[in-house]
């Protein structure tokens, strides 16, 4: 890769970088009605989005001499995209002990890490980077002297990565007040670590504003979660196994007595036509079998003259 291009693709990092910062500065003040800044770092960018949007160039770049269409950049943005939010989320809860976003209750996610909206979202983002802003943004740097572009893109990749430096800091704080917390569950962990933070520097500040809807995860909440999870299913249970109890209890006490009386006469007869056999049965036996046959050609006689009986 030539440096020019390489040059290139560092300013388009920060350029995009930089533009999902205010999109993002702006969704949370509509939500928020007040400015917050958004990310993990303190300058004004989100590596995220940068990151997403040189895949997206890079990739397209690559299979443009194959197949260069509207779809096939709309499903490597879906899919590249999506693969990145996914991982960065899994990556910072593993190592931080926290969600920094959650979309669990939303249609069609993925662990809730991503989802349906987002990811076609991103699909129409890379249609929009590679046919439109792209090209605008790649005109402007080519109108900037060969040293003002090196300059410029040395300036922020030293000032991103003290700010990362910086920040990363920042959140072993943050995961250290995590660890150390006796809390259960997550509100009471987030105002422990706004506590822990608040009498720091602006930049720790910054930082306890910067997600106000963070998820903390510890090991304490799992077990909590755990025991919820098992309790609730053992009253289930017991719900489900008190509900059958009372409705036999009412089939029975609801069942007419003719129709109890039926079915013992059911069931004897059914009982005796296992136990008896006329070959070995002894003439007492077989008395009372004629005599209970003939009490039932009696009944049954009685049944057809009055059916109500």
């Amino acid at each position: 890769m030539r440096a020019e291009s390489l040059i290139d693709l560092i300013l388009l990092f920060f350029s995009y970088a930089f533009m999902g910062w205010c999109i993002e500065v702006t969704l949370k003040a509509f939500q928020f009605h007040r400015f917050i800044n958004r990310g993990f770092l303190t300058g004004p960018w989100l590596p995220i989005y940068g990151s997403g949007a040189v895949l997206i160039t890079v990739v397209i770049k690559g299979l443009s001499p194959l197949e260069f269409s509207v779809g096939t950049t709309f499903a490597v943005s879906f899919l590249l995209c999506g693969f990145l939010e996914y991982m960065t989320s899994y990556v910072l809860e593993k190592r931080f002990h926290a969600r920094w976003w959650d979309y669990s209750r939303k249609p069609m996610n993925l662990h809730g890490r991503v989802w349906i909206g987002n990811l076609l979202l991103f699909g129409l983002g890379g249609v929009l980077i590679v046919d439109l802003i792209n090209p605008l943004l790649l005109r402007l740097f080519s109108q900037m002297s060969p040293v003002l572009r090196e300059v410029l893109s040395l300036s922020l990749s030293a000032v991103f990565i003290a700010d990362y430096v910086m920040s990363h800091f920042v959140l072993k704080l943050v995961k250290t007040g995590i660890e150390s917390s006796e809390a259960d569950d997550t509100e009471a962990i987030g105002k422990e670590v706004r506590l822990l933070l608040r009498d720091r520097s602006v930049f720790h500040r910054r930082f306890a504003e910067a997600y106000p809807e963070v998820i903390y995860k510890t090991e304490r909440i799992a077990r909590r979660m755990e025991e919820i999870r098992a309790e609730t299913e053992r009253l289930r249970q017991e719900a489900e196994e008190r509900v059958a109890q009372m409705r036999q209890e009412v089939a029975e006490n609801l069942e007419p007595t003719g129709s109890v009386k039926n079915t013992i006469i059911e069931k004897q007869d059914a009982l005796i036509g296992l136990l008896y056999r006329e070959e070995d049965a002894s003439p007492e036996m077989q008395e009372l079998k004629r005599e209970v046959e003939s009490k039932k050609a009696l009944l049954q006689k009685r049944r057809a003259r009055f059916p109500g009986l």
